[in-house]
């Protein structure tokens, strides 16, 4: 049984996964967080924010702070997180275990359009609507900034940060939305086509369904692939089993 337990988080999976951890005796589990949001929200057990300085400077924590087991539960697009962990694994013999839920598929009346980056999702729109809800997250958008034809609505916890399309509309919230949520947000901004990365998991599927209802086309940006040699369990209970550890 590992006595300390380090998770890189940020994702609802990693939320439930300290909280199951940090109520078992024995176990000592840190949570890390980017620190890319301003209000994160309460975890259990110990938390640090702020990144590590790369592959060696995380695995210079691991070896400094005794930790035996690392759990990368990071968002599906944190590449380079990933990749650092997956180093610092090595470097260190500490077990890594990365936790990924599984990523969307379609369902019949879904109009999807799967690209393999961000840029590749900008070349993609003039093609498909001029008025897009831009549901990637707050950081990347410089890849949509030349669009300087469309209008754009990008919804996000925290304001972005420059550049931005020259024609953005803000909307500031926290998920889960529903589908009533996103139908009206999608019906009151006149949205033509929606871009979205594959986050995977329920919390912000509901988009997907309304746009399905709307018949509304739906730019998905794929997940980079996991480093060589790395493998993902979906869910908690992989992470745990992993681990050695049963249900709490």
């Amino acid at each position: 049984m590992p006595a300390h337990v380090l998770i890189l988080g940020g994702t609802t999976e990693a939320r439930r996964l300290a909280a199951d951890l940090a109520a078992r005796p024995g176990i000592r589990v840190t949570t890390s967080l980017a620190g890319r949001v301003a209000r994160p929200g309460t975890v259990a057990g110990e938390v640090r924010i702020g990144g590590f300085g790369g592959a060696q400077g995380l695995a210079d924590w691991l070896r400094t702070h005794h930790v035996d087991a690392l759990v990368d539960a990071t968002h599906p697009f944190a590449e380079a997180i990933t990749a650092h962990a997956a180093r610092a694994s090595a470097a260190t013999g500490v077990a890594l275990v990365v936790l990924r839920r599984p990523g969307w598929q379609p369902v019949p009346g879904d109009r999807w359009y799967d690209v393999p980056s961000l840029q590749a999702a900008a070349e993609a729109l003039p093609c498909l609507g001029r008025r897009v809800f831009l549901s990637t997250g707050r950081l990347g958008l410089s890849a949509f900034a030349h669009l300087t034809d469309l209008h754009f609505v990008v919804r996000s916890v925290d304001p972005p940060g420059p550049p931005l399309p020259p024609h953005t509309e803000l909307v500031l919230a926290r998920g889960p939305f529903t589908v009533a949520d996103e139908t009206e947000l999608l019906r009151t901004h006149r949205i033509e086509v929606l871009v979205t990365k594959d986050s995977g998991g329920g919390a912000t599927a509901a988009k997907l369904t309304a746009a399905r209802e709307l018949a509304l086309p739906v730019v998905v940006v794929r997940r980079p692939a996991l480093p060589w040699g790395v493998t993902a369990v979906p869910d908690e209970a992989g992470v745990l089993q992993r681990l050695g550890l049963g249900a709490a």
